[in-house]
């Protein structure tokens, strides 16, 4: 996944990209974290080995993106590394990405956009499939199986309709033309 992509994917797909694929999957995360007391030599030591395993990580792009939108990071405070950055580089990046990482929170938290992802998938999988294909029960079971699909995709046909029009009011549409 590159940087681009990244920043253009909602929280969970990049958390689910990085539970899948990232390096570090399975490995004892305690090498990305400074211990309490530790001195600077081992932590430096430490923190050049993390920052070499990340630096060939497919998913380093989208763990850096989480860790933006997490607000991992202090500048102040050289305690962790993530996506081979350590905490003072994330506070550089995510103050000087602010607005566009403002941006993506909001985006994660629509919950609005995420149930209508569920419910256009749910309506094509429901008008995808064939009521007619189980051949079983005659005419009279395939008028029913038939109805009862036409139902289903009209009742969420309407969900998303009206979760359209609440969200597009709200954004300033008004009625479409």
């Amino acid at each position: 996944m590159t940087s681009t992509q990244a920043r253009h994917t909602r929280r969970a797909v990049l958390q689910a990209a990085v539970d899948a694929g990232a390096r570090c999957t399975g490995m004892d995360l305690d090498l990305w974290f400074r211990a309490d007391d530790e001195p600077d030599t081992d932590w430096h030591a430490r923190c050049l080995e993390a920052i070499r395993l990340c630096t060939g990580c497919p998913m380093r792009a989208a763990c850096e993106e989480l860790a933006l939108r997490n607000g991992d990071g202090e500048a102040d405070a050289d305690d962790l590394v993530r996506a081979g950055l350590t905490g003072p580089e994330l506070a550089a990046v995510r103050t000087a990405q602010a607005e566009r990482l403002a941006l993506a929170v909001d985006a994660d938290r629509d919950t609005e956009g995420r149930q209508l992802d569920t419910l256009m998938a749910q309506l094509h999988a429901e008008a995808s499939l064939n009521p007619d294909s189980s051949r079983n029960g005659g005419r009279r079971a395939i008028a029913l199986r038939t109805s009862t699909q036409n139902h289903r995709l009209r009742t969420l046909a309407t969900q998303i309709r009206q979760i359209r029009t609440v969200r597009r009011t709200r954004n300033g549409w008004g009625v479409a033309g």
